[in-house]
């Protein structure tokens, strides 16, 4: 079995755990080297620890019950997308309104901003521009296609 067909697999698996609680998806599977599986949960409104812990424990068995890895041989890591990975799914642009954000575009430019809105094809984010005295607000459209990452930025 290729790691493609793995992959989908397990994304069928987790689609059909998650799937009694509607605020929780899928946001991706990948498989590394020395099968080592990651998975990544998100929740509309945060996933809790217990979610996944409870969602790495069956996970867990169904993969080793459908002998989708030779001799069992494969680490499982179940967790919600840290600040490090970028968002990938319109939920996760929905969830992270009023958060600010740096946009990566294809081109190379990164522009940073505050994320108000998420449209079927481009996302709206606002720069403050300026000093203390006399700050503007600067608002950006970018297409969705235009986008190679975007990720969420802590400010202190």
């Amino acid at each position: 079995m290729n790691t493609d067909s793995q992959i989908r697999a397990i994304e069928q698996k987790v689609a059909s755990l998650i799937s009694s609680d509607p605020d929780s998806f899928l946001v991706e599977v990948r498989i590394k080297a020395g099968n080592n599986v990651k998975v990544f949960i998100d929740a509309d409104h945060g996933v809790s620890i217990d979610k996944l812990t409870q969602c790495n424990r069956s996970l867990h068995k169904q993969i080793e019950e459908s002998r989708l890895f030779p001799n069992d041989d494969f680490s499982l890591e179940v967790s919600s997308p840290g600040l490090d990975e970028p968002l990938k799914l319109p939920r996760q642009y929905v969830k992270n309104i009023g958060r600010n954000v740096e946009v990566l575009l294809k081109n190379g430019i990164k522009q940073e901003g505050k994320l108000v809105h998420l449209g079927s094809a481009e996302i709206t984010i606002e720069e403050e521009r300026g000093n203390k005295k006399h700050r503007e607000l600067v608002t950006h459209t970018i297409a969705l296609a235009d986008i190679k990452t975007t990720k969420i930025q802590i400010k202190f």
